[in-house]
């Protein structure tokens, strides 16, 4: 009897091998890594002067630094219940899905494939190629065309490994990610040998505001939040998390804690060698400071910036096709969109989706202006999806929670997301009512997506025919076990 059990099981097990389907791939290293990966970007290396401008002094900025990571772990923390409560992956999509219903969560899907995503890959793209390229044209500027290749050639190469393998993605991250905390270390160590030998003059009266109206300290919140942007990444891929109910939370306290901590010592660092005047006519502060602090090895730290980007840019690529595909699995994208490669496991047409537009907006140019856009669509999302939490948990308080934040936290958070909408409109109503325009232009598509059957059948023969060519030539098919 047990030899006939164990061969059945050992036949399941053979078949679920065989089966094509997400796996469930990433541990907790894999998360931290996802999570911290995904906030060290490129951020922590430019946005220091944003910060230093619009708080007014070296303590104030500081003080900015810390409040930025604590709301952010709040946020982290709130997506972190939502990642426990609806087991789907999908992250904002999914949510606003199971909370407020399927036209906010399509507006979702709408923006990150029509803006947000390839904006902010485009963005990070283009400071790889300008840290990659540059240090071999100084002092000259380096060609615009070699840093949009270079840039092009490292969206290629990471679309190409997300396609190829799940496995090598989630395993360059990790390598990226020990590269991007060895990048902060060679920039805290020197900064807290000089703390040591009493180097503290910037820090003296630290407080004075020199006249800086106070106004603008909303804005140094806005640079702040910014370069701790990509908290909610690991949402993205619940379905392929192990044992969630437990990663999710873990992973997000280690990872927010530690870049925190970071942040704040890298900030530190960067005024022990560096007074606010000369900051604030940096573009580039890392590079600055290693020219002072680093002088036989200042050369590495562009490289390392660069890799940190490309580690942002990997977590990108990976998270954001499977928002894409489960939109295409709840039927508001083609579902050539949900379908797995037979032998690769990865969603292949999701990954693909992605990368001519990328690279079209790569080639225009015209990015540093999309941002503006980013930030409004990014924040009003997050700020309805944790509003949708607060209603789900009023409307069905015995709903399963494995993982609840306090009230309290998501109230401040939820308070301070629709405060940056206000003040994003307010700074920049151009911008971000164009952000709202593109925003709205999604709504005639919803309509068109849930009411295919009003479109004239010449037209669906048509569509079926070519997704049924595209699905024999990409190798694809749906998913054979349920995931979620």
């Amino acid at each position: 009897m047990k030899r006939i059990q164990r061969k059945k099981h050992g036949e399941k097990k053979e078949r679920d091998d065989e089966a094509v389907y997400l796996r469930r791939e990433i541990n907790l290293v894999s998360a931290t890594s996802f999570v911290f990966g995904s906030v060290v970007g490129s951020g922590i290396f430019i946005a220091p002067k944003g910060v230093l401008m619009n708080s007014g002094s070296v303590g104030l900025s500081l003080l900015v630094w810390a409040l930025s990571g604590i709301l952010s772990m709040f946020g982290a923390l709130c997506y972190a219940e939502l990642g426990t409560t609806f087991t789907k992956s999908g992250s904002h999509y999914t949510y606003l899905l199971e909370t407020l219903g399927p036209l906010p969560a399509f507006l979702r899907l709408w923006d990150e494939f029509i803006i947000i995503r390839p904006a902010v890959i485009s963005y990070l793209s283009l400071a790889f190629g300008h840290y990659v390229v540059e240090p071999f044209f100084a002092p000259c500027t380096a060609p615009t065309v070699l840093v949009k290749l270079a840039s092009i050639l490292a969206v290629t190469f990471v679309v190409a490994v997300n396609c190829w393998s799940v496995t090598m993605a989630t395993r360059t991250q990790v390598l990226l990610t020990v590269i991007k905390t060895f990048a902060l270390v060679l920039i805290i160590v020197p900064g807290v040998i000089a703390l040591v030998k009493g180097k503290t003059d910037n820090f003296q009266n630290g407080f004075e505001l020199d006249g800086t109206a106070l106004d603008k300290l909303p804005l140094a919140f806005y640079n702040g939040l910014y370069a701790f942007g990509g908290w909610f990444s690991l949402n993205s891929i619940t379905e392929e998390v192990k044992n969630p109910n437990r990663t999710f939370p873990l992973a997000i306290i280690i990872s927010m804690v530690t870049v925190t901590v970071f942040y704040v010592l890298v900030n530190m660092a960067y005024y022990t060698m560096m007074t606010p005047a000369e900051l604030l006519q940096s573009d580039a502060v890392a590079v600055a400071f290693a020219n002072r602090a680093l002088h036989s090895i200042a050369s590495v730290i562009p490289i390392l910036v660069a890799l940190s980007c490309l580690g942002t840019i990997n977590v990108s690529i990976f998270g954001s096709p499977r928002m894409m595909f489960v939109g295409a699995r709840e039927g508001h994208l083609p579902p050539i969109f949900s379908m797995i490669h037979i032998r690769r496991k990865t969603p292949l047409p999701a990954v693909l989706l992605l990368y001519p537009l990328t690279v079209l907006f790569l080639t225009t140019g015209e990015i540093y202006q999309l941002i503006n856009f980013v930030s409004f669509s990014r924040w009003l999302f997050i700020a309805m999806a944790t509003t949708g939490m607060l209603i789900h948990r009023y409307r069905f308080p015995l709903h399963p929670r494995p993982f609840k934040a306090p009230v309290v936290i998501v109230l401040t958070f939820t308070v301070v997301c629709f405060f940056i909408v206000g003040l994003s409109l307010y700074s920049d109503p151009w911008n971000t009512g164009w952000s709202c325009a593109l925003t709205l232009v999604g709504v005639p598509f919803y309509y068109l997506t849930t009411n295919q059957f009003c479109l004239p059948s010449r037209w669906r023969r048509a569509f079926n025919s070519c997704s049924k060519k595209l699905q024999i030539l990409l190798e694809v098919v749906q998913q054979e076990i349920k995931t979620y």
